[in-house]
């Protein structure tokens, strides 16, 4: 079976490989043309010289953020035949996704939004979770190629799987913050950073960053998760935009979108989620690291 993929970078990249070595012919193409020739370096990956080269029956978008989704779709839509799948897994906002289903199926080709969480690590191993959306039969077609990068888990009708996924990296960066500044508050009580992570986590206060993002890329002085800062907040931003228009209360998630922006702000432009605890240690005027 070939499929095509478009979008090679740290979650792409790994995703694509992942496929290839699960048995598909997978056609790459990033508009990064050297991305594109080292994914051709693997077996069963042949690149794409542009965008409309990855048309296949199946073809798997892994981008920045929409508006990169709907520029590969318009290069593409022209040369997938009726009936093709288009499965986005990339973060993205939930309208822009219903607006590339409805151009989608003007080409009688369907989407079904596909957004993962996991690590890099997990993207090359096939153990991310895919929060899959869109009509039943769609979601019939995407599942077998799917269960090939991980955990499949069908969540709504289209544009469910991005609205949850902004929501769950936007509960991610509030946990995230709130770890940093109390364990930033332990330390001024002469607490050892890695002391309190080891009764925050065998205690109610546990989570995904107290388990796994402080201990292994803050306390090491790595800062290295693999995910952009500015791309979580890009999502942190989805999220609460989701809050508002249920109208119920964003208190929380505004805070923590302020927070982040106020960090982007001062941080680099290439700087990793994780960072933004430097920029809550410099607030602070201490550190985690011992």
């Amino acid at each position: 079976m070939r499929i095509g993929f478009a979008g090679l970078g740290v979650m792409g990249g790994g995703m694509c490989r992942r496929l290839a070595d699960s048995g598909l012919t997978v056609a790459a193409f990033d508009i990064d043309a050297e991305m594109t020739r080292r994914a051709a370096e693997h077996e069963g990956v042949v690149a794409a010289p542009e965008a409309a080269g990855v048309a296949a029956p199946v073809v798997i978008t892994m981008l920045p953020d929409g508006a990169a989704v709907r520029q590969v779709a318009d290069a593409l839509l022209p040369h997938l035949a009726p009936g093709s799948l288009i499965i986005d897994t990339s973060s993205s906002a939930p309208e822009s996704t219903l607006e590339l289903a409805e151009l989608a199926a003007r080409w009688e080709v369907s989407v079904v939004d596909a957004p993962v969480s996991g690590s890099p690590a997990a993207a090359r191993g096939g153990e991310l979770t895919l929060m899959a959306a869109g009509g039943r039969d769609a979601l019939d077609r995407a599942e077998p190629v799917l269960r090939r990068l991980g955990t499949v888990h069908r969540v709504g009708p289209t544009g469910a799987g991005h609205a949850l996924k902004a929501l769950n990296n936007l509960l991610s960066a509030i946990n995230m913050a709130a770890v940093a500044e109390v364990m930033l508050a332990g330390g001024a009580f002469g607490l050892e950073p890695a002391t309190m992570l080891e009764v925050i986590n065998s205690s109610t206060g546990r989570n995904h960053a107290s388990q796994t993002k402080l201990p292994d890329h803050v306390l090491t002085g790595t800062f290295d998760s693999g995910f952009a800062l500015r791309l979580m907040l890009k999502d942190i931003r989805i999220g609460t935009a989701l809050e508002e228009q249920a109208g119920g209360s964003a208190l929380f998630g505004s805070v923590c979108r302020q927070l982040w922006q106020q960090a982007e702000s001062a941080l680099p432009a290439d700087a990793d989620n994780v960072e933004v605890i430097r920029w809550l240690e410099a607030a602070a005027g201490r550190e985690l690291r011992a």
